[in-house]
């Protein structure tokens, strides 16, 4: 990975933040971000969250966040979705997840770098957006395992919420087994209607 958080501490940065989201393709449930202070000492096995196994995931996400500063989740809902896009309701989750970053006492941080896996969100923050952040950023990475196992520990509730279309297994992304469920059920409350609109040619 490319030391993005020691370049910009030598010009001067303090509260360096990565931040990533998941959940963004998906046919059912929220967009989650996260946003992480990591300290410099690096956590070994760090990586893009999709090239990690579940176990992986589960073991770094506990050391994320015993190791960090300070870390916030931003979610919006399917209605949200549905209601302004979802690449919009997925900055608002990215800034509801920066305004939420907090210490392990629950002490408010307040950032003034914020770098992002390939997007620009509408803030008065300096802000890099990063490609492939995820897999090239350390913090970036970071963020990615934390916003994933926590949607994936969602999914397990929603699971319960709304039986019969797999979510916990395929996580609300539109695989052939999640569309058939929703041709048979029809859709939920928590399913993003503005995604199904071409459902009838499934």
């Amino acid at each position: 990975m490319i030391d993005y958080e020691g370049k910009y501490l030598g010009q001067g940065y303090k509260n360096i933040v990565g931040i990533d989201e998941v959940g963004r393709g998906c046919l059912f449930g929220d967009v989650v971000a996260a946003a992480v202070i990591m300290p410099e000492n690096r956590i070994l096995g760090v990586n893009d969250s999709k090239k990690l196994t579940e176990k992986q995931r589960e073991s770094l996400y506990d050391k994320i966040l015993r190791d960090a500063i300070a870390v916030g989740i931003g979610r919006m809902d399917s209605v949200t979705i549905d209601k302004v896009n979802i690449k919009m309701a997925t900055h608002l989750a990215m800034l509801l997840a920066v305004e939420n970053l907090r210490t392990r006492d629950n002490l408010r941080i307040y950032p003034d770098l914020l770098l992002i896996d390939a997007e620009h969100i509408e803030t008065k923050i300096d802000q890099v957006d990063i490609i492939k952040g995820d897999a090239n950023c350390y913090s970036i990475a970071c963020a990615s395992i934390v916003a994933k196992v926590f949607r994936d520990r969602l999914c397990k509730k929603w699971e319960k919420m709304y039986p019969g279309y797999g979510i916990e297994k395929h996580k609300g992304y539109g695989t052939k087994a999640h569309r058939d469920a929703i041709k048979e059920l029809g859709s939920s409350k928590l399913h993003r209607q503005s995604f199904l609109k071409n459902k009838d040619n499934w």
